[in-house]
């Protein structure tokens, strides 16, 4: 990242969580980073009882950052997941009925 001013623009409990947010934001174009104070990653808990998982972005992408994770309205529909067609052999996954 170059040195623009930096924002939060969310704050998480877990790094499983800041990890995911931070993988939308990239897929998204905009630049991100995790601030954490967890001891080099050796005692995770400190984060939990700090300030926890930080994502922070350049404040000019403030506030696109916070629209790719901003969670959907109520009624909002989710794009339907594009599935290979069934017995292509692509995919290791099995359909349970």
């Amino acid at each position: 990242m170059d040195r623009s001013k930096l924002a939060i623009a969310e704050r998480y409990g877990s790094r499983p969580e800041v990890d995911v947010a931070k993988s939308e934001l990239d897929a998204a174009g905009i630049p991100s980073m995790i601030q954490a104070d967890t001891a080099g990653g050796m005692r995770e808990h400190l984060a939990w009882s700090g300030f926890g998982f930080k994502l922070l972005v350049r404040e000019e992408d403030l506030e696109a950052a916070r629209e790719v994770l901003a969670p959907p309205a109520a009624g909002e529909e989710l794009p339907d997941a594009e599935l290979p067609p069934e017995g292509d052999g692509s995919s290791n996954w099995r359909r349970f009925t």
